[in-house]
């Protein structure tokens, strides 16, 4: 089951600067967290994120899994374990746990509280790809492809109907109506060519005057 988590405003804790970090860090941003990434070295990624204020980040020689957490106040609300170091990544979870943070470690799914699957990103559409931790290469090449069937029409199509449940819900009461209107406009041929076409401005027209005569 694919669980959308609101990240917004909390403090996360990356440990590890390289190339995993880096990508993990970047989802977490997107999301809305707070992002501290305590490591010895820096992908030069990082480094850029650091330089544009966009995360914290700490030189530390990493140990001691569990006086690098007791080190902490207040403890993050979620531990990201991507350290070259399986062992030291297993045992930070571990303390981490103990502490009361919610953790993620990308190179054990069996003990992270929450996976991070391969995300298409295509205008205001996201779609998760997932193959429980699997195969996190063909998640990210399953993703690709998703993002190639998300056309321009797609996105203007969202555009419409965001603007049409709004106006809906103001003129029609019962939800089923609403339903039924929105999907009549999506598969209307006349107004799927104009927003081929990218022409907006007519396709709102027409639509507009389907769901108002109702």
């Amino acid at each position: 089951m694919l669980v959308d988590l609101n990240f917004e405003g909390k403090r996360v804790v990356v440990v590890g600067g390289g190339s995993e970090g880096y990508r993990k860090t970047v989802d977490f941003l997107e999301a809305g967290a707070k992002v501290l990434v305590v490591s010895q070295s820096f992908s030069s990624g990082m480094a850029n994120l650091n330089r544009e204020k966009k995360i914290s980040i700490r030189k530390e020689k990493l140990e001691n899994a569990e006086s690098f957490i007791v080190g902490f106040y207040p403890k993050p609300d979620i531990v990201v374990a991507v350290t070259s170091n399986r062992e030291f990544n297993s045992n930070l979870i571990k303390c981490a746990k103990s502490a009361g943070c919610m953790v993620y470690a990308p190179d054990n799914p069996s003990v992270s509280d929450f996976a991070l699957p391969a995300t298409a990103r295509v205008g205001d559409v996201r779609i998760a790809v997932s193959t429980g931790g699997k195969s996190p290469a063909m998640a990210s090449v399953l993703r690709k492809r998703i993002e190639k069937l998300v056309t321009a029409e797609d996105l203007l199509q969202i555009k419409l109907q965001e603007y049409l449940r709004d106006l809906l819900k103001r003129q029609v009461s019962d939800q089923k109506v609403r339903k039924e209107l929105l999907y009549k406009v999506i598969q209307d041929f006349d107004i799927q060519k104009l927003l081929k076409e990218n022409r907006f401005d007519e396709a709102k027209e027409k639509a507009t005057a389907i769901v108002q005569k109702t």
